[in-house]
């Protein structure tokens, strides 16, 4: 059987002493070996089946990246039960949702966790008994007071867990191996909740088939080496991407996961990522746009303010890394080559190397997932020497479609098709669109989702049947391009919608104006039935801050004019390849970041549109109402930002 045991079992025998998993401790960075991880979830899944819970409970999984959360959610599958990875980010209600709706018998929490998965057990009528992964502490106690818990019944501590896993092992040693062995590739082992960026969150059922699958994908595509390998977790476990090109690809090869320190507070997981990953000197890092962009953001300022020489050094050194690198799989002629090599090789020996110092010494690359990846960062972080391969996938389908690898890439696309997945672009139900011409992804392969747990309609609408066989319909727009690559450029559901009813993906539109809009932090592209498009921007302040005193601008008003100056820059570059309908010719400036706080981006920062929309449409609806009303909130946005 093609299992994540079956995983499991092989990393212990292969790489017994080899670290799975480490966290900081006040010791250091504490190494949780793949056997000990493999003795460590049967004790977990020895309780769980001693208890007598029955097989397919699920269990909701709540917790910073960590050791212990990997051998909970072994455990919980080891015992043939489900597992239900939940994100930090939740607030209470939507983790009452989710563990309500997954009929949830357990919740796994940590210290961190803990506050917010009691609100959520206080609110429901069937509540989970509480797995809490530290040992006793205060939090912990005053839960216990202010509900009147008990020991083994409303909750039950890490130490006794595994103290009474381990008892009962030594009672009946071949407990978990019996029950191991029932266990059937294509048995449910996570039911994983989507963002909702569209809509309300349905519950994706995924086997042990399509992580088996996946994962031995993801290792095909980078042809990772027999060598030790090592990572630092920073992306939350819950999500699709870390999960199962962490968890679960690593028993494949050995490789290690340092989890970022989160004692204390889940703040301090981006406190510690740049300490941390000095410490444990990664060779390769799992990332999202966010948090690669982040890098780029702080790498250029800080050469800035180096001074003009300095500066001038790195910028010319990068444009002429950009130029000599192409688009990744098309390399330039050599008088190229041969123009950029003084300004590459000043800039490669005297900046470049202090840049990549920020990733350690023995980074090779990065693999970036959970959000389209601009064009413009992978140029940069290729033309400095840390390259991010760019994927796509989605948690329906395990979730890797597609990636870029060291092996095979190519700027601006989503690489190649995994080798397992079978995937076209179809123009309509029937007709499958050409090179070059844009339509739905649809995929097959053992990575497609069992369905959507409780959900038989909108099961149905993604996956359907052809000649016996099952498709998955992603929702995702797309094209092959002459070279074979994967491009994709935006979710169908999430559609501009022209006043003639005519269609286009705002992901495309916004991706453009990002690679040539430097002033941009975040924006929406809209139109519903409208007949222009809009945008409501968020601004990187300290560019517009330079500007200002570049230019001497000196009245809000004046400040104002540039900025939708520096905007509409783009529309020359734009539209070559966008028509021009879809192309903002309004701007509503917003004073305050798209952020988690205000439920517009999910836990990879990607924005919910459908949320951002609400949340703004008041300010939408003054874009359409009165350009004067616009200007107006414009301007007092200005007066705010850089001018009180």
């Amino acid at each position: 059987m093609r299992t994540i045991i079956r995983m499991l079992h092989e990393a212990a025998q292969r790489f017994p002493s080899r670290a799975y998993a480490t966290k900081k401790t006040d010791a250091g960075w504490t190494p949780y070996s793949y056997c000990q991880v493999d003795n460590d979830s049967d004790k977990i899944a020895a309780y769980c089946i001693a208890k007598g819970i029955e097989p397919e409970s699920a269990f909701g999984v709540l917790a910073e990246g960590r050791p212990e959360w990997i051998i909970a959610e072994l455990g919980v599958i080891k015992a043939r039960c489900i597992s239900v990875p939940l994100s930090i980010k939740l607030n209470p209600e939507e983790i009452a949702f989710r563990l309500t709706h997954s009929e949830a018998k357990g919740i796994v929490a940590s210290s961190n966790t803990l506050d917010n998965v009691c609100k959520a057990i206080a609110s429901m009528e069937n509540k989970p008994v509480l797995y809490y992964l530290d040992s006793p502490d205060d939090r912990l106690q005053r839960q216990i007071e202010e509900n009147g818990w008990k020991e083994g019944v409303d909750y039950v501590t890490w130490d006794v867990l595994t103290a009474s896993g381990e008892d009962i092992l030594m009672r009946v040693p071949d407990m978990v191996d019996s029950v191991v062995a029932k266990i059937d590739e294509n048995d449910t082992v996570n039911i994983c909740y989507t963002s909702g960026t569209t809509g309300n969150p349905k519950g994706i059922m995924l086997t042990h088939l399509n992580y088996w699958a996946n994962s031995h994908d993801a290792v095909e595509l980078f042809k990772l080496p027999e060598e030790t390998f090592e990572t630092l977790i920073v992306l939350p476990v819950d999500h699709s991407f870390a999960h199962t090109v962490g968890i679960y690809t690593s028993m494949l090869k050995g490789i290690t996961l340092h989890f970022v320190d989160a004692r204390g507070s889940n703040a301090a997981i981006i406190r510690n990522f740049p300490k941390n990953l000095g410490e444990v000197n990664p060779v390769f890092l799992m990332t999202v746009p966010s948090i690669s962009g982040n890098f780029m953001k702080k790498m250029t300022q800080g050469i800035a303010e180096k001074g003009p020489f300095i500066d001038g050094i790195f910028q010319r050194g990068l444009q002429a890394g950009i130029k000599r690198n192409g688009d990744g799989f098309n390399k330039p002629p050599f008088g190229v080559q041969l123009a950029t090599f003084v300004p590459y090789s000043i800039a490669s020996l005297l900046v470049f190397p202090k840049l990549r110092k920020v990733f350690g010494n023995r980074i090779k690359y990065c693999v970036g997932g959970g959000a389209l990846l601009e064009a413009r960062q992978q140029h940069f972080f290729a033309a400095i020497g840390v390259p991010v391969y760019q994927g796509y996938g989605l948690t329906e389908a395990a979730p890797i479609i597609s990636s870029n690898s060291p092996e095979r890439y190519k700027f601006g696309t989503s690489g190649s098709v995994a080798p397992t997945v079978i995937c076209r672009i179809m123009k309509s139900d029937t007709e499958e669109a050409k090179v070059g011409e844009r339509g739905e992804i649809v995929i097959k392969g053992d990575n497609v989702m069992k369905g959507y747990f409780k959900n038989p309609k909108a099961t149905a609408e993604v996956l359907r049947e052809e000649n016996g066989e099952t498709w998955l319909w992603t929702g995702d727009l797309g094209y092959y391009d002459e070279d074979g690559f994967l491009v994709v450029t935006g979710r169908a559901k999430a559609l501009l919608i022209g006043k003639d009813g005519e269609k286009y993906s705002p992901e495309e539109v916004e991706e453009v104006m990002v690679n040539h809009t430097e002033m941009l932090n975040q924006l929406l592209v809209y139109n519903d039935h409208k007949p222009t498009t809009s945008a409501l921007v968020t601004l990187q302040e300290d560019l517009v801050r330079k500007l200002i005193a570049e230019e001497h601008l000196q009245t809000p008003e004046a400040t104002l004019r540039r900025i939708l100056d520096v905007l509409r820059a783009y529309e020359p570059i734009a539209m070559k390849s966008i028509p021009s309908q879809w192309i903002p010719s309004r701007f509503s400036l917003i004073a305050k970041p798209f952020s988690e706080a205000d439920g517009l981006v999910n836990s990879t920062m990607k924005l919910v549109r459908y949320k951002t929309i609400e949340f703004y449409k008041k300010r939408i609806d003054e874009m359409y109402e009165s350009e004067q009303l616009n200007e107006q909130r414009n301007l007092e946005v200005v007066k705010e930002l850089f001018f009180s």
